[in-house]
């Protein structure tokens, strides 16, 4: 009867202890915004988690999204709950705040940035790969918004 007992509840134990161990696997990510042209409209920050998901020009790969107000032209978010793994941020200052990046003839006319990126350009397009970082606790990033 005893042995019948512990093959019964040794199993649950350790079923159990993996959802512990889960739990406590999730992390925060801020994200801070500085220098920004202006303070006009909002800071739209979008979070992705996979290979490919980036560039999103229609914003709709993302895992995560926040729109941030702005104050003396900087920012900063906070996303919690986030499992580990590798995530990349995009920031778009949407000035006249409509949810989408503006463009002159082909360039953004709104500051836009991504994570591990000082400059965007031709020869140095936005992906996930780059812009990717790895996430295993509770991480403080800045991201440089470019204007062209």
């Amino acid at each position: 009867m005893k042995k019948i007992i512990i093959l019964i509840i040794t199993p649950l134990m350790l079923l159990l202890s993996s959802f512990k161990a889960n739990f406590n696997e999730q992390n925060s990510l801020t994200v801070e915004v500085e220098n920004l042209r202006n303070s006009k409209g909002t800071v739209q920050i979008a979070l992705y988690n996979k290979d490919g998901s980036i560039p999103d020009e229609q914003y709709k790969n993302y895992f995560k999204m926040e729109k941030i107000s702005i104050t003396n032209g900087k920012t900063q978010c906070t996303f919690s709950n986030l499992p580990k793994g590798n995530y990349a941020v995009n920031i778009l200052h949407d000035e006249n705040s409509n949810g989408k990046i503006d463009k002159g003839l082909i360039l953004p006319k709104e500051g836009i940035g991504f994570s591990n990126y000082s400059s965007i350009g031709l020869t140095n397009r936005p992906n996930f790969k780059k812009a990717s970082f790895e996430l295993n606790q509770n991480k403080t990033i800045k991201v440089k918004v470019i204007y062209m």
